[in-house]
């Protein structure tokens, strides 16, 4: 996904194993204001995966899988994050668990499908502070989006098709507010429904667009986790509205739940 208008000022690293984008508009854009706020975004990113990364041998995250560290041992983030995943789990109805079965069948935990959303939402915290500008943070694909003005222009996301990412099947205005897509297209198959461990069927991608990051990227996952019943679970969570994409290329729209 992408929402960049041709007036806005762009700036693009590479953190977490992905890269991370940002677009300004409005009195900020390309000054001394934007390029600090920049770099605390990605300083805010770096840390999260010095905390989190599940690839670093060093990260709290693995010492604590390695039992080598207790939960009270790490950063605050780390109960926090562990909490989301919870709550996720019961309102997936397990489908969606941080904590997933091991080469010995132990149970290892792994919370990156809470950690981008969360991230992310965290970091554009300082971009919100850049007065009358408006931004769009993006990492890998999800965006959470603000919109200063009420009368302003909003953000056009576009939702890709996951059998050919090169087009597009719909474009969402979003003024202020976060969209988050989860599915197989880039990374090949890497999610499961954790209540069987095994791949999801029937659904090709789920794009969750919500008021908050963390959560429209929980419920993206959660969602395509669920399988077939992908929409029938997303039209019970409030707030949210998406898209499904089913296998066969047929879609579904699920408006929102107030």
């Amino acid at each position: 996904m992408n929402a960049v208008l041709p007036d806005t000022a762009r700036y693009v690293e590479h953190v977490m194993g992905m890269p991370i984008s940002l677009a300004l508009r409005g009195r900020h854009t390309d000054d001394a204001a934007a390029r600090a706020a920049w770099a605390e975004v990605m300083i805010s990113l770096r840390e999260v995966d010095r905390v989190f990364s599940t690839y670093r041998a060093d990260s709290y995250v693995s010492l604590l899988n390695a039992g080598e560290l207790e939960l009270e041992d790490c950063p605050v983030e780390v109960a926090e994050v562990l909490a989301l995943g919870d709550l996720a789990r019961i309102g997936s109805g397990g489908a969606f668990d941080i904590r997933r079965p091991g080469p010995d069948g132990e149970r290892v935990l792994d919370p990156s499908g809470v950690v981008k959303g969360w991230a992310v939402e965290r970091a554009a915290r300082v971009l919100a502070d850049l007065a009358d500008t408006d931004h769009c943070l993006s990492a890998g694909g999800d965006l959470t989006c603000l919109t200063v003005d009420p009368d302003g222009r909003p953000w056009r996301v576009g939702v890709e098709d996951p059998a050919d990412p090169r087009r597009i099947l719909a474009v969402v205005p979003v003024f202020s507010g976060a969209v988050a897509t989860s599915g197989t297209a880039h990374r090949g198959q890497h999610l499961v429904d954790a209540r069987t461990g095994l791949p999801p069927v029937g659904v090709a991608s789920v794009t969750v667009i919500a008021g908050s990051l963390t959560w429209a990227d929980i419920d993206a996952t959660a969602a395509y986790a669920q399988g077939r019943d992908a929409a029938r679970w997303l039209e019970t969570r409030p707030g949210r509205s998406g898209l499904v994409v089913w296998d066969d290329g047929t879609t579904t729209t699920v408006e929102p739940v107030l």
